[in-house]
C-alpha cells in the first residue's frame, strides 16, 4: 500500500456552526445537472473544461424580455447583440425566436450573413466601418447606424457610387444621470452635435435619415436612465421632423440591460440589485407614451445581450491539483482560468460543486492552470476539501466569455448546447495546434529541417 505524502498540518479559524451574528454557515452548492442532464456525464463524454449553454432556459428569457415590451407598445424588435456571443448555434437560437442581428464589425456582419440572415435584418453599428463593408451594407438595405462626421462622407461617396439614395441612422450620447458618461460614441445631443450632424445629412442630400440610435452604458442597473434616454431620443425626433424634415422610422435604444450576475464591488445580492425586465420596458415605453406626438408610433429596436444569454450559460471545469497557501488557505488549481473567463475582473461568479463532499468548509482560492498570478477564478471562497477530479460549476457566465475569451497558453474548450428536447450538441469543437498555426508562415531560413 503506497504510503501517503505527509503534509504540514495548519490551524485555521472557522465559525463551524454559527456566525457571531448567529447566522447560519453557508452551505455546500450543488448542482448536479445543467438542462436536465448530468453535469459528470457530460464531462465523461467531452472532457474538461466544457462551456455548456442550456436552450430551454435561453428561449424562455427571450419570451419573457419579449412580452415585456411588445405587452406595452405596438411596435417592437429586438437585435440580438453579436458581440455578446456569436457562436452560430447561440445566434440560430435567437433568431429563430424572432431577433434580427446586431453587429459592430465587418466580421460580425459576414457571420450573420453566412447564417442566413438578410442585409435588412441586421443593424450595424460600431465606430468603424471599413469603406468596403459600408459598400456591402448599403448594396443589401443594412441598418447603418452612424458614429462620426467621417462616416458620414463616406457614405455620401457610396451613395455616389451605387446611384442611390441611403437611409441612415445617427447614434447619439447623453447625460443620463449615469456616471462614467458614455460619450465616447456618436453625436451628443445636450451639446448640439446631434442636431448639427442631422442638418450636415440633410445638406447632403445624399442620405436620408430614418432612425435614431442611443447605447448609454453596459450592466445598467438604474432603470430610469432608461426612460431619460428615451425621452431625450423622442424629443430630438419631434424636433428633427418638425426643423428639418426627416421622418423618423424607428428609435433604437441599444442594450446593456443586467443580468443577476454579482457584480464586484456590489455587496447586495443581484435578486436585489437588478432591476426585472418590466422595470426596464415601463421605464421605456411610458417616456415613448408620454413624449411622441401624434398617432405615429416609430418602431422600437432594443439591442439586449447580456440580459438574455448570460444565465443561460456555464464553464464546468475539473480540480487538477491542491496546495496549502503560506496564509493556510486551500489553493484549488483547476483546468480553467482567466483566459476563458474574461468577465471574472467585472463579477464575482456562482461556483456550485457537483457532488456533496464530508467535512467542513474552509477558506480557500481557486486558480486557474495558467503561469501567471493573476489567473484566480475566486480569491476568497469556502470549500469542503476537494479532490483531484472534483467538479466546479461557475456561472452565469454566457455573455461575453466565448467572444473575448483568448487562445493563452492553453487550447479552448469544447462547448455543448443541451437541447429543449434534453439532447446534448456539439457546437464547438476544442481547438488544436493545426487551428492556431493554419495563419502562421515560418520562412524557409528559419526551418530546422
Amino acid at each position: 500500500m503506497a504510503k501517503k505524502t505527509y503534509e504540514k498540518p495548519t490551524i485555521i479559524k472557522v465559525e463551524s456552526s454559527h456566525s457571531k451574528a448567529g447566522v447560519p454557515m453557508p452551505k455546500q452548492k450543488i448542482r448536479k445537472k445543467i438542462g436536465g442532464v448530468a453535469i459528470d456525464e457530460m464531462v465523461e463524454r467531452f472532457g474538461s473544461p466544457l462551456f455548456i449553454f442550456d436552450e430551454k432556459a435561453i428561449r424562455e428569457k427571450y419570451r419573457s424580455a419579449y412580452e415585456a415590451f411588445s405587452s406595452r407598445y405596438p411596435n417592437v424588435q429586438f437585435g440580438w447583440s453579436y458581440k455578446t456571443n456569436y457562436l452560430k448555434a447561440v445566434c440560430a437560437v435567437f433568431h429563430q425566436e424572432g431577433a434580427i442581428a446586431e453587429v459592430v464589425s465587418e466580421f460580425e456582419y459576414e457571420k450573420a450573413r453566412e447564417l442566413g440572415i438578410e442585409g435588412k435584418d441586421i443593424i450595424y453599428n460600431g465606430p468603424y466601418k471599413p469603406y468596403d463593408s459600408l459598400v456591402t451594407a448599403a448594396k443589401e438595405g443594412a441598418k447603418i447606424h452612424i458614429d462620426t462626421f467621417d462616416e458620414i462622407n463616406d457614405l455620401e461617396k457610396v451613395a455616389d457610387e451605387l446611384g442611390f439614395e441611403i437611409p441612415v441612422a445617427i447614434r447619439l450620447n447623453m447625460d443620463t444621470g449615469i456616471y462614467p458618461q458614455w460619450s465616447r460614441f456618436g453625436f451628443n445631443i445636450e451639446s448640439g452635435q446631434a442636431m448639427d450632424a442631422v442638418k450636415r445629412i440633410k445638406a447632403g442630400g445624399k442620405l436620408r435619415l430614418t432612425g435614431l440610435h442611443a447605447h448609454i452604458g453596459t450592466f445598467m442597473l438604474d432603470a430610469n436612465a432608461y426612460k431619460v434616454e428615451t425621452t431625450k431620443m423622442v424629443r430630438l425626433m419631434n424636433e428633427v421632423e418638425e426643423k428639418v424634415g426627416f421622418t423618423i422610422e424607428y428609435i433604437d435604444v441599444g442594450g446593456g440591460f443586467a443580468s443577476k450576475n454579482h457584480l464586484r464591488g456590489i455587496y447586495q445580492p443581484p435578486e436585489v440589485v437588478v432591476p426585472t425586465i418590466d422595470d426596464y420596458a415601463e421605464a421605456i415605453t411610458s417616456a415613448l407614451y408620454e413624449n411622441i406626438r401624434g398617432n405615429s408610433y416609430p418602431k422600437l429596436y432594443l439591442e439586449t445581450g447580456r440580459h438574455l444569454i448570460d444565465e443561460a450559460g456555464y464553464l464546468v471545469t475539473s480540480v487538477v491539483a491542491s496546495k496549502t497557501l503560506p496564509d493556510s488557505r486551500r489553493s484549488y488549481i483547476v483546468d480553467a482560468g482567466v483566459n476563458l473567463l474574461y468577465t471574472y475582473f467585472w463579477y464575482k461568479f456562482n461556483i456550485e460543486l457537483t457532488r456533496e463532499v464530508s467535512g467542513i468548509s474552509e477558506p480557500a482560492m481557486i486558480n486557474g492552470p495558467l503561469c501567471m498570478n493573476i489567473d484566480v477564478i475566486d480569491e476568497s471562497i469556502l470549500l469542503p476539501r476537494l479532490r483531484r477530479g472534483d467538479k466546479l460549476v461557475i456561472s452565469p457566465v454566457g455573455a461575453y466569455n466565448v467572444t473575448q475569451w483568448m487562445q493563452f497558453i492553453r487550447y479552448r474548450p469544447r462547448v455543448l448546447m443541451v437541447t429543449e428536447e434534453g439532447n446534448v450538441e456539439l457546437i464547438r469543437e476544442r481547438e488544436e495546434l493545426s487551428d492556431i498555426e493554419k495563419r502562421e508562415i515560418l520562412p524557409d531560413k528559419l526551418k530546422l529541417k
